[in-house]
């Protein structure tokens, strides 16, 4: 449970931060604003399509907020996001009674959901339409046989029995790892991704995979049931990063492992405009952290220098029931 009572440790001067803050909100926009914020990150042309307004007003109202602490503002690329500040308890208290205190923010919510289903549907559509050509797509970053090679090295000697692929489109983390499990199941939300995983699979004479269509933030996996998990090239796709990295948490076994492979941070914004991706990389420090927030502990971090964008291999734990969370896992 969140903890509302105000510190008053810092006298006057978190006194001053307090009214700052509530002078901030004390508009209608910015608080429907604080109210959009409150499930996810959301970009200033998003906002901007969601409130019907200007965007220099909308982007006026979001600087006032950030000033004040009650949202946090990311650039990625030449975006910007914002979403509501982590455990801030003034931000948290104000977005959760804004609907009880005006409807009408039901309407925001409602173009909120209209917007993430257009934008579900955009991906669908881009990932049906490239899934025979999706390898060769994948040619812009590190040579993949740097990367594959770095796995196997990194994750074989713990000996996986049971390997889950979130996000496997074509399959080729499953063509990898396959041949050195027991049982690996791989999970995607594209059908047309899964057939060509399938005809692949098949041609290579691998029998022991299973494969699912599923929505990856809802996995319809028993939890603590791997002890093997991979994102291959997927964050950068995904609405809510931290939801896939808390199924692959929730799915793991204690003593389990995950693999994040995704881009470094970069600049390439054709990628958002024409390949459908939300984000423009992600920092070591800040994926890092993400895994920890959903129980993880980061043991190895590995960025691989390519032309022109870099790879980084995040590996992560699920700790034993006794192993202290602020240690590395035995390796």
């Amino acid at each position: 449970m969140i903890d509302h009572k105000i510190d008053r440790s810092s006298g006057p001067a978190n006194l001053a931060g307090l009214l700052a803050a509530l002078k901030a909100a004390a508009d209608p926009t910015r608080l429907r604003l604080l109210s959009l914020c409150e499930g996810e990150a959301l970009s200033v042309g998003e906002l901007v399509e969601i409130l019907g307004q200007s965007q220099p007003r909308v982007s006026r109202h979001l600087k006032l907020l950030a000033e004040s602490g009650l949202l946090a503002r990311n650039r990625d690329g030449a975006s910007v996001f914002y979403r509501l500040t982590p455990s801030n308890p003034l931000a948290e208290r104000m977005a959760a009674l804004l609907p009880q205190i005006d409807p009408d923010l039901a309407h925001d919510r409602t173009r909120l959901m209209e917007l993430r289903q257009r934008r579900a549907l955009k991906a669908s559509a881009y990932f049906a339409a490239n899934a025979k050509r999706w390898d060769a797509l994948r040619s812009l970053h590190v040579d993949d046989a740097v990367i594959e090679r770095a796995l196997l090295d990194a994750l074989l000697p713990h000996l996986p029995k049971r390997l889950v692929d979130i996000g496997t489109g074509t399959g080729r983390m499953l063509e990898l790892f396959a041949p050195h499990v027991v049982q690996a199941t791989g999970i995607d939300g594209s059908r047309e991704m899964l057939d060509v995983a399938r005809l692949k699979l098949e041609a290579r004479g691998i029998r022991n995979v299973d494969l699912r269509h599923a929505d990856l933030t809802r996995l319809p996996l028993k939890g603590a049931d791997f002890d093997l998990a991979l994102i291959h090239q997927v964050l950068h796709f995904a609405p809510h990063p931290a939801q896939l990295l808390g199924e692959a948490a929730r799915i793991l076994a204690p003593g389990g492992r995950l693999a994040v492979i995704d881009f470094a941070p970069h600049d390439l914004e054709v990628l958002r405009q024409e390949h459908q991706h939300r984000r423009l990389g992600f920092a070591a420090a800040e994926l890092e952290e993400a895994l920890r927030e959903v129980g993880l502990i980061p043991y190895d971090t590995r960025t691989l220098p390519g032309r022109p964008l870099a790879v980084t291999i995040w590996l992560a734990a699920k700790p034993q029931p006794a192993e202290a969370t602020d240690k590395g896992p035995n390796s």
